[in-house]
């Protein structure tokens, strides 16, 4: 059995009954379709439905940024780190906090250039020109889709191993649910859930964390993985110290290429986001720290585990019984629908704004956009449900897949939005051979690696180019709004909507 975890096949039993995990599925199903239709009834224009009016409060802001950070790959990934790569492998999940961080002074700045802005990929094409609008197009499309896929097939799978609903079943009805909402309300409905679930998955990883360590020593955690698995305790750990740095810089990708939190800077009130994102990554922080330690746990406990990813779940669901089910249920069900419905509200708008809409002469109305929206959060939510239908890989190798192509962003969007001298050319070959620099890793050497080698050579061949080839960008361009069609059923966000 390596460190890897390719020997965990010993099988276990469900701990909650198949009908207690229908019963939490219908409540929670129905709990976050009405409040997404109850938040986004003010969604009755594209204004509203993509960016909640322009005006979320700091409330809003920040609980929207933790729901979102705390995905499934937080509750479920980190205990995996932890399992598969040791205490390095907690730490390592929890530097993606410093994305956050980072991001919090780049949503101000974006807030400031583009003021009527809708994407990040809006941004490229008016700072860098159509060369290098395509490569990061297909990027941050590949990118959400496979996020999409990877937070449905964590439905299933936390479905199938807490309750024993199946894998199918579990996965088409989470997803079901978070396209229903999203469809009804847009932003509106997906900040206002965020809310909600930032506060439940808060309250409810405190509540497991303290009653797994009333029941587990630490010392006697330690001792175990001393005697039988040492090298999940050294600080010499060849792979887990490459993944710090990779999981570092792909949160560095994730964030500040994603229309995910280029939405969220574009709807919060102009100097909400810079306090948003630093209280929300303080907030995240802990919380892969804390739930890395279930992973450590489950060797020292002789917990069997068939599928590395669900180690989590499955500790603190065997230790605390039916309520830690419980528990675990509702904090990742939560962490699932605050990740997918952001997902799908910010694909959607990538597809509206940069795909369909300049194929429009004069460009599309608000109507025709807000119509394009449903259809496109239909579309993305059948294509994430029949990818992720077979199941076939657990949820690190297909998240990080796409690690070393959202590494390759970092450079272009940093330099593009400080910087006058970056152009277009360098934009795209920095992008590009990031890409395939950091996807030929991936396969030689492995995912711990990818994203670290693709925003390593995307540096590079980016600081080179602007060097041989400089621009002079001017910023007030991005300020100038994109002139919009006449249409007699647009409506004005009042100034109130969405604040906090």
């Amino acid at each position: 059995m390596n460190a890897m975890g390719d020997g965990w096949m010993i099988g276990a039993a469900p701990i909650l009954s198949p009908m207690a995990g229908y019963v939490l599925l219908a409540i929670f199903s129905v709990l976050w379709v009405a409040l997404g239709v109850w938040w986004g009834r003010r969604a009755n224009s594209y204004e509203g439905f993509a960016v909640a009016g322009r005006n979320v409060g700091l409330a809003l802001g920040t609980a929207t940024a933790v729901a979102t950070w705390i995905t499934s790959n937080t509750t479920m990934l980190a205990p995996q780190f932890a399992l598969q790569l040791g205490v390095w492998g907690a730490l390592a999940y929890s530097t993606a906090s410093f994305g956050l961080f980072a991001f919090a002074p780049m949503s101000g700045r974006i807030r400031q250039l583009m003021p009527e802005g809708y994407t990040a990929v809006e941004f490229v094409r008016r700072r860098y020109g159509v060369v290098a609008t395509g490569p990061f197009l297909l990027i941050s499309l590949f990118y959400a889709i496979t996020w999409l896929i990877s937070m449905s097939m964590a439905g299933g799978k936390l479905l199938e191993v807490l309750a024993g609903i199946p894998y199918e079943v579990g996965m088409t009805v989470v997803l079901l649910v978070c396209v229903a909402y999203t469809l009804f309300g847009g932003m509106y409905a997906v900040i206002g859930t965020d809310f909600i679930q930032s506060l439940i998955i808060m309250i409810g990883l405190v509540v497991v964390s303290v009653a797994v360590l009333n029941q587990v020593e630490i010392a006697d955690v330690h001792e175990k993985l001393r005697a039988d698995r040492p090298m999940l305790l050294s600080i010499f750990f060849p792979a887990a110290l490459m993944a710090i740095f990779n999981n570092m810089l792909f949160g560095f990708g994730e964030i500040f290429h994603s229309n995910v939190w280029w939405s969220r800077a574009f709807a919060m009130r102009e100097g909400v986001g810079p306090k948003a994102y630093v209280l929300g990554g303080l907030l995240w922080l802990p919380i892969p720290i804390v739930a890395g330690f279930l992973g450590l746990a489950a060797p020292a406990l002789g917990i069997g585990i068939s599928q590395p990813d669900t180690v989590g779940p499955l500790v603190a669901a065997t230790l605390l019984g039916d309520v830690g089910a419980l528990l675990v249920f509702i904090v990742i069900f939560c962490s699932l629908a605050s990740s997918i419905d952001s997902l799908l509200a910010a694909t959607s708008d990538l597809i509206v704004n940069d795909i369909a809409g300049p194929l429009v002469p004069g460009g599309a109305t608000q109507k025709q956009k807000r119509r394009w929206s449903s259809l496109s959060i239909v579309a993305l939510g059948a294509l994430a449900w029949a990818v992720a239908l077979p199941n076939v890989s657990d949820l690190a190798t297909v998240l990080f897949f796409a690690g070393p192509l959202v590494g390759s962003c970092i450079w272009p969007i940093v330099g593009g939005l400080y910087y006058r001298r970056p152009g277009g050319i360098a934009a795209a070959a920095a992008m590009i051979s990031g890409s395939l620099v950091g996807l030929l890793a991936y396969y030689a050497i492995g995912w711990m690696v990818a994203s670290l080698v693709g925003a390593a050579v995307s540096g590079v061949v980016f600081a080179l180019l602007v060097w041989w080839q400089p621009d002079d960008f001017d910023f007030e361009l991005l300020s100038q709004p994109a002139p919009q069609p006449s249409d007699d059923v647009r409506h004005i966000e009042p100034t109130t909507a969405a604040g906090a």
